[in-house]
């Protein structure tokens, strides 16, 4: 996903350490097995870098789950990754610890999300940055124990999809991260999130994929950007998404024969851009789609529907460019918002125009 806002934003003070039970940093072993995400789950990227409350805003909106984006270190060549790649904002409790609890406890839970544009295009993505694959396994290890999470998102795009030896390493780890859960008795997701054409990942992120298999590293969604086609052509989103998810079943299709047609869509993920997206106006995702991508998704069986981003979901600039934080459209905030958090644990089609 792109990140519109200059990382080094200035944050708000940062969220006070906590010691809530459970959470603990890597080394002294899991302290409890963290609770599985719903069979199908609504969890929209939260932009971590705006100083903005995960937690109060997850109240706010009622999006029980998010997307925390992103994880990146904070130069080539470096292990060890920080919340925007801001070195005073490491993994620890002290970041974001706090909101993290109190989302879990409300029933809710987080995707920490490693990668985004801006780490992708400048080597900062962990398995771009560092070559030891023991150590990308660590720093992931590590998410999952500090904030007992049992999901992590791997956002790989841009440069990121055609650093081969990058691809191999994060898969390599990934595969470390489910033998040494496994070992654990934790349950741990693994979501690949890519960009896409209104056909389908291009071939670079069938061959992530590929590469995945090969290295017995499990994937349990691949989530599709279903905006941001650059292909100047004029779309209907919602008939995008549906085309673009197809494609993909269809090659997962080809990477996993042994499953069924059910299981496939059961590993697919779309994640929307309300509103006007980053090409432009030809681009526009409104809720009257986004009524359609909910009903297909029940009816589909997906996995995870998701939208960038949570700041977003509201209208204050109509007839706007894209922004992080308006969706460019007429809407009243929190629309898209929603239209979608009935997907959670596998919400009925509805029919709703609003």
């Amino acid at each position: 996903m792109r990140q519109l806002r200059t990382l080094r934003t200035a944050l708000v003070a940062t969220v006070a350490a906590v010691t809530a039970a459970g959470l603990t940093v890597l080394g002294g072993g899991p302290a409890q097995a963290a609770t599985p995400l719903p069979h199908r789950v609504f969890a929209p990227y939260f932009e971590s870098w705006t100083g903005e409350s995960p937690a109060k805003l997850a109240a706010d909106s009622g999006a029980k789950h998010l997307t925390m984006a992103f994880l990146q270190t904070t130069g080539q060549g470096s292990c060890t990754p920080y919340w925007n790649g801001d070195d005073g904002l490491p993994i620890d409790p002290a970041s974001f610890g706090a909101d993290i609890t109190t989302i879990q406890k409300n029933g809710g839970d987080v995707i920490p999300s490693f990668g985004g544009y801006t780490a992708d295009t400048t080597g900062t993505e962990i398995a771009d940055s560092c070559t030891d694959v023991g150590k990308i396994a660590a720093a992931y290890e590590k998410v999952i124990t500090t904030y007992d999470v049992s999901r992590l998102d791997m956002d790989i795009e841009a440069d990121s999809l055609d650093n081969s030896a990058g691809i191999d390493r994060r898969n390599k780890a990934v595969k470390q991260v489910q033998d040494w859960a496994a070992a654990n008795g934790r349950t741990v997701e693994i979501s690949y999130t890519l960009p896409s054409t209104t056909q389908g990942p291009a071939d670079n992120g069938v061959e992530l994929l590929q590469n995945a298999v090969s290295n017995g590293a499990r994937v349990d969604v691949v989530n599709l950007m279903t905006f941001d086609y650059y292909d100047n052509a004029s779309h209907d989103m919602a008939a995008d998404t549906k085309t673009a998810a197809q494609g993909l079943h269809d090659q997962l299709a080809s990477l996993y024969p042994d499953k069924t047609p059910a299981q496939l869509w059961g590993m697919v993920g779309v994640t929307e851009m309300p509103g006007v997206d980053d090409f432009g106006p030809a681009e526009t995702f409104t809720p009257a789609n986004a009524t359609t991508v909910y009903d297909w998704a029940v009816s589909k069986g997906i996995n995870t529907l998701s939208f960038w981003a949570l700041q977003r979901d509201n209208g204050s600039c109509p007839g706007g460019a894209a922004a992080d934080n308006c969706s460019g459209i007429q809407q009243n905030t929190w629309d898209f918002t929603h239209l979608f958090a009935p997907f959670t644990g596998g919400g009925a089609a509805t029919g709703r125009t609003s």
